[in-house]
């Protein structure tokens, strides 16, 4: 049995392994190379001369020997395709397991190595490794059982070319030794046959196991197709013209909102930011403050009214003028793996070294930054992980600073600092904020009591609006929430109480 004939034998499981292309004598197999299974070209000149072949093989045998050496062939040929396709289509459901089995082995590696300050806060190392073998032991199976689905296809085709091999020479023997109906045939008519069926059966081979490759390709490649299949919630309408900001007038007209249809989270909520003013957001976890920063950011699409910036509905522009034209510091910061110099000047890739440096005094940890091993170039690990909740956040004010936009929004933007570095940043940020249109999400009072008028929001919807002042002597929601933090402040230096 020469290589050409058992090439296909455990081709699939080399290429599962991710090994080299080559057949069983070792050298390189172009056949089977998975970048070739899309390629017209190849399809033209490799399958077509193959189709060619195998109908010349017919007419050839008919015509030289007999029509059962022609019925031997054509159906041999016609058995070995369709169990090929047969059997792939059935073993495609084990192929889809192992691939799904796959992604989420992979997904929980990624999950737990993310997250390994919360695995080592509980100490659940030995319960994450367990999780992850048993991603591993679940995808070894199914990576089993697709393996021994492929033997058993290649098992069949090998039987089914065999039995032809057998039942085609035994068939030439009989007519060498007894004749078949006025044909004799010669011992060079029996070596004729044998080489002529062992040349035509490796390009069958090959067909086989290159129907098998185009579905192994489309499985492998669902997931990207799925993709494909998801529709983008916030695209750009036909047309949409760059957003040019030249006042920054904030308006909300009527705008509700929810995630889920079963929740609304804001209810026909409408105000206005007139230029350069400050406007502040309070209210309890859950009132819809943070989704008014991301509805004006436009990372989601509001169900009903609108949202103006100048007078602009910004679903009517293009969301990447409009994000330039907004800076935010969110309530949670996330930094690349890389230096503080590069997250900094995230903010703005073509600003210099002097920039980047003026930006983290403004926001108050320059001189922080020179007290690192490496300064500027100190890595801050993933997601920002090897720098304390305050230097991340003032890494994110110095980022805002850097990018100088027209409209500022912080959400909670120093929920993480200490009292001290709070005032001296409030003080950086009065001055970023000077002259723009400004939008505060906070949850301590004493941050906002300079905004030029204050919402507090109550299930979804603004119940009270005014200046600080103002909004003491109504004597409401905000007073209240007002009293209520001064009363934990003045708790907390109490020395008695402390005692207590």
């Amino acid at each position: 049995m020469n290589c050409r004939q058992i090439s296909p034998i455990g081709v699939e499981y080399r290429q599962s392994l991710r090994g080299p292309s080559t057949d069983p004598c070792g050298t390189p197999n172009p056949r089977i190379l998975s970048s070739d299974v899309a390629d017209p070209i190849h399809l033209l000149f490799n399958v077509l001369p193959i189709l060619v072949d195998i109908s010349i093989a017919i007419v050839f045998f008919v015509s030289a020997f007999n029509y059962l050496f022609g019925l031997i062939v054509f159906f041999s040929i016609v058995t070995y395709m369709a169990l090929s396709m047969i059997i792939t289509e059935w073993r495609t459901k084990y192929r889809r397991d192992m691939n799904r089995l796959d992604n989420e082995k992979n997904a929980k590696a990624v999950d737990a190595l993310l997250n390994f300050e919360t695995v080592k806060y509980y100490g659940a190392a030995d319960f994450e490794k367990g999780q992850y073998m048993e991603a591993i032991n679940k995808y070894q199976k199914a990576e089993f059982v697709s393996i021994l689905s492929l033997h058993l296809l290649n098992l069949v085709q090998n039987i089914v070319i065999a039995c032809g091999m057998v039942t085609g020479t035994l068939l030439c023997g009989w007519g060498v030794v007894y004749g078949l109906k006025g044909l004799h045939l010669t011992v060079g008519d029996y070596v004729l046959f044998g080489t002529y069926i062992n040349q035509l059966y490796g390009p069958i081979h090959w067909l086989g196991n290159y129907y098998r490759m185009i579905q192994a390709a489309f499985i492998d490649m669902e997931n990207m197709f799925d993709l494909f299949g998801v529709t983008q919630e916030v695209k750009d309408i036909e047309g949409a013209q760059p957003l040019e900001i030249t006042n920054g007038e904030i308006e909300f007209k009527n705008v509700s909102f929810h995630y889920d249809s079963r929740k609304p989270i804001l209810k026909n909520v409408s105000f206005c930011v007139p230029p350069g003013e400050t406007y502040a957001l309070v209210g309890h976890s859950g009132s819809g403050k943070s989704t008014i920063v991301r509805l004006l950011f436009r990372l989601y699409d509001v169900m009903e009214g609108c949202i103006l910036i100048d007078g602009k509905d910004i679903s009517q522009v293009q969301q990447e003028s409009l994000r330039k034209s907004i800076g935010v510091v969110p309530q949670d910061i996330v930094m690349f793996n890389n230096n503080i110099k590069y997250n900094i000047r995230y903010g703005r890739v073509t600003a210099t070294d002097e920039e980047v440096e003026k930006a983290a005094e403004a926001a108050d940890i320059h001189d922080r930054i020179l007290t690192f091993p490496q300064k500027y170039e100190t890595l801050v690990g993933e997601r920002g992980l090897k720098l304390s909740g305050g230097e991340k956040q003032r890494v994110a004010i110095a980022r805002t600073l850097l990018k100088s936009p027209a409209v500022v929004l912080l959400d909670e933007a120093t929920s993480a600092l200490d009292t001290k570095t709070e005032r001296n940043i409030q003080s950086s940020l009065l001055r970023v904020c000077e002259g723009r249109t400004t939008l505060v999400v906070a949850h301590r009072l004493s941050t906002i009591i300079h905004a030029h008028q204050i919402l507090v929001m109550e299930e979804g919807t603004v119940v009270e609006r005014g200046s600080h002042m103002e909004l003491l002597d109504l004597g409401g929601i905000y007073a209240d929430m007002w009293q209520q933090q001064l009363t934990s402040k003045e708790t907390a230096l109490d020395p008695e109480t402390t005692d207590q």
